[in-house]
């Protein structure tokens, strides 16, 4: 177990630079299963999730050679079709191999995936995406196997826009000869950095970040270079920082494409913020106020949810109440007695909204980090906090966040990594 110790209450102040996306990389990862050539992926987020992504990718057969420490070399074919249980079962993101094992080998064997526990997400939307193309699927006493007896390029309709169902579909349609359609699409920018690694492979595709996509799959992919897309969710989880302590920092590889609705709700709440040429994002200090409307995640290109935790961490110093509402996931408000433990005013409604009243003072207080969104919301906090915290289980927050404690020490943060003792 790792363990951050913050002194909080010191301001922010410098320069950084956003990591590669997480949400980007792992299907991009899941796509080299499709080809024998070399892939070269840079700007990999050196992060645990990546790690373990690369492991189950070795685990199947496949070489990757470390060329620098965000950058990989992938070549060979597979040998296996069915995952490590104990590797998968350690992040949410295993399920990307069904979509590439089955265009591959035809097969697959999965066991349940893990991740973070913030809510019901059963795989039913995965079996429906790829069972229009030929999928068959058959339940085992841990997990499932999948077939593709008969591949079939077809139209098929998503009963909700998930990504990974979405990504899963386009890795098994871009091995499929013939126009596949898919609508209701999930339209995130990781899903179109995922569409342009399969075009450089040799697919056909259009509608890439709109809910409608075609694609025209080839029976032989290529290899391919390719640099991971910024990560929206960390510069956005900087500038939410920045904001609460009242400081000054410079944001490089900022899309502000990527960033319209949670820039939507920075301007209502008051925060000091501007885009810059060169995709640079500078927060100054403001007073921060409660924003006119609620803030409720949607599908992109409406308020992410992985973003809502540290949001509501930035309610607790606006001026006035404000209204958070996540109804994708009912386990995601489960953090917020911590902040309240902390000093914060916040009222649990039910398991999707709570009502914040700011400004409050925080305090310092030992904590145990839930998952990674939520961990990094109360690593915020504990930044802001007057006086000593401790944030145990820090290696659920480095699943997502690169080097986050050394990076927010160059910031001017007072932050610690502890080791557990044996």
């Amino acid at each position: 177990m790792q363990t951050f110790i913050i002194e909080g209450g010191h301001p922010l102040q410098g320069e950084v630079t956003v990591a590669g996306n997480k949400n980007a990389a792992l299907p991009i990862i899941a796509a080299t299963v499709l080809t024998d050539e070399p892939c070269i992926l840079t700007n990999l987020p050196a992060i645990r999730d990546v790690e373990v992504m690369l492991q189950l990718l070795q685990s199947l057969g496949k070489t990757v050679e470390r060329l620098d420490r965000n950058a990989v070399r992938i070549h060979g074919d597979i040998r296996k079709t069915a995952l490590d249980e104990s590797l998968a079962g350690q992040l949410r993101a295993s399920i990307l191999f069904l979509g590439a094992l089955l265009a591959r080998a035809g097969e697959a064997t999965l066991p349940p995936p893990g991740g973070c526990v913030i809510g019901r997400r059963g795989l039913e939307t995965h079996f429906e995406a790829l069972q229009p193309l030929g999928a068959v699927f058959e339940s085992l006493e841990s997990g499932f196997r999948a077939t593709l007896p008969r591949p079939t390029a077809g139209d098929l309709f998503l009963v909700e826009p998930s990504v990974t169902a979405t990504e899963n579909a386009l890795l098994l349609a871009a091995a499929i000869p013939g126009k596949t359609v898919i609508e209701n699409a999930a339209c995130e920018p990781h899903v179109v950095d995922l569409a342009q690694v399969l075009v450089k492979m040799g697919a056909r595709l259009t509608g890439a970040g709109t809910n409608r996509i075609e694609i025209e799959g080839s029976a032989h992919l290529g290899g391919f270079e390719h640099d991971i897309v910024a990560d929206h969710i960390e510069a956005a989880t900087f500038a939410i920082a920045a904001a609460c302590l009242q400081s000054e920092i410079v944001i490089h590889r900022a899309e502000s494409a990527h960033l319209r609705m949670p820039a939507y709700y920075w301007q209502q709440m008051g925060m000091n913020f501007r885009f810059e040429p060169g995709r640079v994002l500078h927060i100054r200090p403001a007073r921060l106020r409660a924003p006119a409307r609620k803030i409720q995640v949607a599908p992109w290109p409406g308020f992410p949810t992985d973003l809502l935790s540290p949001m509501i961490v930035l309610a607790t110093q606006a001026e006035g109440t404000t209204l958070c509402h996540d109804w994708m996931f009912e386990s995601r408000m489960y953090f917020v007695d911590k902040l309240i433990a902390m000093g914060a005013n916040i009222t649990v409604c039910d398991p999707h909204r709570v009502l914040v009243s700011g400004p409050t003072l925080l305090r310092g207080q030992t904590l145990s980090s839930p998952d990674i969104r939520a961990g990094i919301a109360l690593l915020i906090a504990a930044l802001r906090a007057r006086g000593r915290s401790e944030i145990r289980h820090a290696e659920l927050i480095d699943r997502g966040y690169e080097a986050i404690d050394e990076r927010l020490r160059r910031l001017g943060a007072r932050i610690d990594r502890q080791a557990a003792q044996p």
